[in-house]
């Protein structure tokens, strides 16, 4: 890891650590090491998310442009920029994941293929099966907005796709 990427997450690491001190002292428990290591994997995980989605949308947008610069695919070039952002910021979630946040401890080893394949399973399941049941129950059902559902959907879906990640995708073999 680069010199600027370990001051970046320690910096993280610290302010992090202090905010959930606080957190823990005010509900008053212990704020353990076991309980920082989960938290820091679960922010580091959050991050790459975030990166997951500027990169999705930029591929999305670069390739829907370019697609209809040259005129190909005129009607479904929004559906192939989606299944080529996809596919890609799904290879770009795996790496930094496999990298940053479920590194594997010494003597530990798993397949990459495997986890790959896993890990758009877990991203298909919750990126369009799983929001397509939340959009439907909060705009249909709770008639909220359209607009701000994807945004709950976040709430549910991060945590879950960290859960499949954590201990199916990333598990140790």
């Amino acid at each position: 890891m680069s010199k600027s990427v370990n001051i970046f997450w320690n910096i993280i690491e610290t302010i992090s650590g202090a905010i959930f001190r606080f957190l823990f002292s005010i509900v008053g428990k212990d704020y353990t090491d076991s309980a920082h290591e989960s938290l820091m994997q679960f922010i580091k995980f959050g991050i790459v998310g975030v990166s997951n989605t500027v990169i999705s949308y930029l591929l999305y947008t670069f390739t829907l442009i370019g697609l209809r610069a040259v005129g190909l695919f005129a009607g479904y070039d929004y559906l192939i920029a989606t299944v080529i952002a996809f596919v890609l910021s799904v290879l770009w979630s795996f790496y930094w994941n496999n990298k940053m946040v479920f590194v594997m401890e010494e003597g530990q080893s798993r397949n990459l293929w495997k986890a790959l394949i896993k890990t758009y399973i877990s991203y298909s399941f919750t990126g369009l099966f799983l929001n397509s049941i939340l959009m439907v129950l909060w705009v249909q059902i709770f008639h909220i907005s359209e607009f701000i559902a994807p945004i709950i959907n976040l709430l549910v879906s991060v945590p879950v796709n960290f859960i499949i990640n954590k201990f199916w995708a990333f598990k140790a073999e």
